[in-house]
């Protein structure tokens, strides 16, 4: 597990994310994958403050087993290519406070896909010591040719000669996701389990039922 200071200047975090970024590791899963979790964050009170909502899913039928949640100010600006530095801290908290420590964390967000290497997911799989999936809705960085319309269609993603990702149809006629590893985990893994975790909708179930949860919290104020 990797730690870091929060409070500092953007110049700083981008310091930090290139030296992160070199510890990301690109491998297979080295154990059995029982259960997965996901994150989704909110923002209150006019972005002073966040709320992370953790589930914790069986990784077979991706019943929800616990849920967790965290709240707190934030303390680092909004910055695009920065997002993990005002939400990782959050996040950590919440799968920390989950009753037992998942084995596969999909974060709504971008993992090696990003322009230094470090989106959420990526940062977050460090700090925890979890290998994670980011799966975001929307292109952060890189290029990719036409999806297939069929579930199951995905086209890599690159950025420049490097491939860093992959966009995926994980629903019929429905826009793709962008799904890059986190951390420990290949790209391969990492779209078969988007797959499966989407068998019926767009998003995979445990980052749905996250997001769902924390748009109850974030309504609720």
């Amino acid at each position: 597990m990797i730690d870091h200071p929060w409070d500092i200047p953007p110049a700083s975090a981008v310091a930090i994310q290139k030296t992160l970024a070199r510890h990301v590791r690109q491998r297979r899963l080295t154990r059995p994958v029982r259960t997965v979790a996901g994150v989704d964050c909110a923002f209150l009170a006019g972005g002073r403050e966040i709320v992370t909502v953790a589930v914790l899913c069986d990784a077979k039928t991706f019943q929800v087993l616990a849920t967790a949640s965290d709240r707190r100010r934030c303390t680092f600006p909004y910055v695009p290519g920065l997002l993990s530095f005002r939400e990782a801290p959050s996040v950590v908290a919440a799968l920390a406070a989950l009753p037992r420590r998942p084995d596969l964390v999909m974060c709504d967000g971008q993992g090696v896909a990003h322009p230094r290497g470090l989106g959420m997911a990526s940062h977050v799989g460090l700090l925890a010591g979890v290998p994670t999936i980011g799966v975001a809705k929307s292109r952060l960085c890189g290029r990719h040719g036409q999806v297939g319309r069929r579930r199951g269609s995905r086209v890599a993603l690159r950025l420049g000669s490097k491939v860093v990702g992959a966009v995926v149809r994980t629903r019929t006629g429905v826009k793709p996701l962008y799904v890059s590893v986190g951390h420990r985990i290949t790209l391969p893994e990492a779209v078969a389990w988007v797959l499966r975790a989407a068998a019926a909708v767009r998003l995979p179930e445990p980052t749905r039922q996250a997001h769902r949860l924390v748009t109850e919290l974030k309504n609720r104020g």
